[in-house]
Protein backbone atom coordinates (compact mmCIF):
# COMPACT_ATOMS: atom_id res chain seq x y z
CA UNK A 1 0.00 0.00 0.00
CA UNK A 2 1.04 3.51 -0.62
CA UNK A 3 0.44 6.75 1.51
CA UNK A 4 -2.57 8.66 -0.95
CA UNK A 5 -2.19 11.94 1.31
CA UNK A 6 -2.22 13.11 5.33
CA UNK A 7 -5.62 13.99 5.77
CA UNK A 8 -5.12 15.40 9.43
CA UNK A 9 -2.04 16.42 11.01
CA UNK A 10 -1.33 17.23 14.81
CA UNK A 11 -3.14 20.15 14.77
CA UNK A 12 -6.35 19.35 13.03
CA UNK A 13 -6.57 16.25 15.38
CA UNK A 14 -6.55 18.87 18.20
CA UNK A 15 -8.80 21.25 16.47
CA UNK A 16 -11.24 18.12 15.78
CA UNK A 17 -11.10 16.71 19.08
CA UNK A 18 -11.91 19.73 20.71
CA UNK A 19 -14.35 20.72 18.30
CA UNK A 20 -15.80 17.24 19.49
CA UNK A 21 -15.77 18.07 23.26
CA UNK A 22 -17.31 21.02 22.53
CA UNK A 23 -20.23 19.51 21.51
CA UNK A 24 -20.24 16.58 23.87
CA UNK A 25 -20.37 19.48 26.76
CA UNK A 26 -23.56 21.13 24.62
CA UNK A 27 -25.32 18.65 23.66
CA UNK A 28 -25.09 16.46 27.23
CA UNK A 29 -25.85 20.28 28.99
CA UNK A 30 -22.51 19.42 31.06
CA UNK A 31 -20.97 16.20 31.69
CA UNK A 32 -22.65 14.78 34.90
CA UNK A 33 -23.76 11.18 34.85
CA UNK A 34 -21.54 11.02 31.70
CA UNK A 35 -18.66 8.62 30.65
CA UNK A 36 -16.53 8.33 27.55
CA UNK A 37 -15.13 4.60 26.66
CA UNK A 38 -12.97 4.39 24.03
CA UNK A 39 -12.35 1.05 22.12
CA UNK A 40 -9.59 -0.24 22.01
CA UNK A 41 -6.79 0.74 21.00
CA UNK A 42 -6.54 3.85 19.39
CA UNK A 43 -10.02 4.78 20.46
CA UNK A 44 -8.82 5.04 24.09
CA UNK A 45 -6.35 7.59 23.70
CA UNK A 46 -8.67 9.60 22.14
CA UNK A 47 -11.14 9.04 24.54
CA UNK A 48 -8.31 9.96 27.30
CA UNK A 49 -7.66 13.47 25.22
CA UNK A 50 -11.32 14.26 24.97
CA UNK A 51 -11.27 14.20 28.47
CA UNK A 52 -8.53 16.15 29.09
CA UNK A 53 -10.60 18.83 27.15
CA UNK A 54 -13.87 18.86 28.64
CA UNK A 55 -12.34 19.46 31.95
CA UNK A 56 -10.47 22.33 30.70
CA UNK A 57 -13.22 23.73 29.62
CA UNK A 58 -16.15 22.61 31.72
CA UNK A 59 -13.69 22.36 35.35
CA UNK A 60 -15.28 19.12 35.89
CA UNK A 61 -13.68 15.66 35.21
CA UNK A 62 -15.51 12.81 33.52
CA UNK A 63 -15.01 9.35 33.71
CA UNK A 64 -12.63 7.14 31.32
CA UNK A 65 -13.31 3.36 31.06
CA UNK A 66 -11.66 1.19 27.97
CA UNK A 67 -13.61 -1.25 26.38
CA UNK A 68 -12.01 -4.69 24.42
CA UNK A 69 -14.85 -6.10 21.65
CA UNK A 70 -12.34 -8.56 20.88
CA UNK A 71 -14.65 -11.40 21.77
CA UNK A 72 -18.05 -9.78 20.34
CA UNK A 73 -16.49 -9.40 16.98
CA UNK A 74 -18.26 -11.21 14.13
CA UNK A 75 -15.29 -12.06 12.57
CA UNK A 76 -13.67 -13.41 15.39
CA UNK A 77 -12.99 -17.03 13.27
CA UNK A 78 -11.33 -14.97 9.99
CA UNK A 79 -9.55 -12.60 11.59
CA UNK A 80 -7.42 -15.35 14.35
CA UNK A 81 -6.32 -18.04 11.73
CA UNK A 82 -6.84 -20.81 14.35
CA UNK A 83 -4.98 -18.70 17.26
CA UNK A 84 -6.40 -17.75 20.70
CA UNK A 85 -7.64 -14.20 20.09
CA UNK A 86 -5.65 -11.75 22.77
CA UNK A 87 -8.15 -10.52 24.74
CA UNK A 88 -6.88 -7.59 26.98
CA UNK A 89 -9.86 -6.84 29.17
CA UNK A 90 -12.30 -4.12 29.67
CA UNK A 91 -11.77 -1.36 32.68
CA UNK A 92 -14.44 0.54 33.21
CA UNK A 93 -14.22 2.55 36.40
CA UNK A 94 -18.20 3.41 37.05
CA UNK A 95 -21.42 1.56 36.85
CA UNK A 96 -22.31 2.32 33.54
CA UNK A 97 -25.96 1.88 34.52
CA UNK A 98 -28.23 4.87 34.02
CA UNK A 99 -24.98 7.26 32.73
CA UNK A 100 -24.72 8.90 29.52
CA UNK A 101 -22.38 7.03 27.41
CA UNK A 102 -19.63 8.10 24.70
CA UNK A 103 -18.82 5.21 23.20
CA UNK A 104 -14.96 6.84 21.22
CA UNK A 105 -13.46 5.21 18.18
CA UNK A 106 -10.56 6.27 16.14
CA UNK A 107 -12.21 5.32 12.57
CA UNK A 108 -16.13 4.21 11.83
CA UNK A 109 -16.50 2.20 8.84
CA UNK A 110 -18.47 -0.70 8.24
CA UNK A 111 -20.36 0.07 12.04
CA UNK A 112 -19.53 -3.49 12.82
CA UNK A 113 -16.65 -2.79 15.33
CA UNK A 114 -19.22 -0.13 17.21
CA UNK A 115 -21.64 -2.88 17.42
CA UNK A 116 -19.88 -5.08 19.22
CA UNK A 117 -18.78 -2.12 21.34
CA UNK A 118 -22.54 -1.83 22.12
CA UNK A 119 -23.11 -5.36 22.96
CA UNK A 120 -20.06 -5.12 25.00
CA UNK A 121 -20.89 -2.23 27.06
CA UNK A 122 -24.37 -3.95 27.28
CA UNK A 123 -23.05 -6.85 29.42
CA UNK A 124 -21.76 -4.77 31.84
CA UNK A 125 -24.71 -2.76 32.70
CA UNK A 126 -28.21 -0.42 31.38
CA UNK A 127 -26.39 2.47 30.27
CA UNK A 128 -29.30 5.58 29.99
CA UNK A 129 -28.32 6.42 26.58
CA UNK A 130 -25.22 5.51 23.99
CA UNK A 131 -23.64 8.12 21.93
CA UNK A 132 -20.69 7.82 19.24
CA UNK A 133 -17.71 10.07 18.77
CA UNK A 134 -15.16 9.36 15.87
CA UNK A 135 -12.38 10.57 14.68
CA UNK A 136 -13.03 9.50 11.11
CA UNK A 137 -15.93 8.72 9.53
CA UNK A 138 -15.03 6.85 6.39
CA UNK A 139 -18.65 5.77 4.64
CA UNK A 140 -19.30 2.34 3.70
CA UNK A 141 -21.56 1.53 6.79
CA UNK A 142 -23.06 -2.17 6.42
CA UNK A 143 -25.49 -1.41 9.74
CA UNK A 144 -27.71 1.33 10.78
CA UNK A 145 -24.73 3.47 12.64
CA UNK A 146 -24.26 6.75 12.87
CA UNK A 147 -21.68 8.87 14.93
CA UNK A 148 -23.10 11.64 16.76
CA UNK A 149 -19.61 13.22 16.90
CA UNK A 150 -17.35 13.23 14.34
CA UNK A 151 -14.19 15.16 14.10
CA UNK A 152 -13.86 14.66 10.13
CA UNK A 153 -16.07 12.62 6.97
CA UNK A 154 -13.42 11.33 4.75
CA UNK A 155 -15.07 9.69 1.27
CA UNK A 156 -13.28 7.15 0.87
CA UNK A 157 -13.31 3.85 -1.93
CA UNK A 158 -13.28 0.07 -0.53
CA UNK A 159 -10.19 0.15 -1.81
CA UNK A 160 -8.65 2.85 0.08
CA UNK A 161 -7.20 2.44 3.90
CA UNK A 162 -7.52 4.88 6.37
CA UNK A 163 -4.78 5.49 9.35
CA UNK A 164 -4.65 6.76 12.43
CA UNK A 165 -1.50 7.36 14.18
CA UNK A 166 -1.57 8.88 17.77
CA UNK A 167 1.73 9.88 19.74
CA UNK A 168 0.76 7.57 22.76
CA UNK A 169 0.66 4.31 20.22
CA UNK A 170 2.51 5.52 17.12
CA UNK A 171 5.45 7.95 16.55
CA UNK A 172 2.96 10.93 15.22
CA UNK A 173 -0.25 12.27 15.33
CA UNK A 174 -2.09 12.40 12.05
CA UNK A 175 -4.41 10.34 9.86
CA UNK A 176 -3.62 8.96 6.48
CA UNK A 177 -5.05 7.25 3.32
CA UNK A 178 -3.54 4.93 1.72
CA UNK A 179 -4.65 2.67 -1.62
CA UNK A 180 -3.22 -0.40 -3.61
Amino acid sequence: MTQKAIILDEQSIRRALTRIAHQIIEKNKGVKDSVLVGIRTRGIYIAKRLAEKIEEIEGNPISVGELDITLYRDDLTKKTDDQEPLVKGSDIPVDITNKKIILVDDVLYTGRTVRAGMDALMDLGRPASIQLAVLVDRGHRELPIRADYVGKNIPTSSAEKIVVELSEFDDSDQVSIYEN
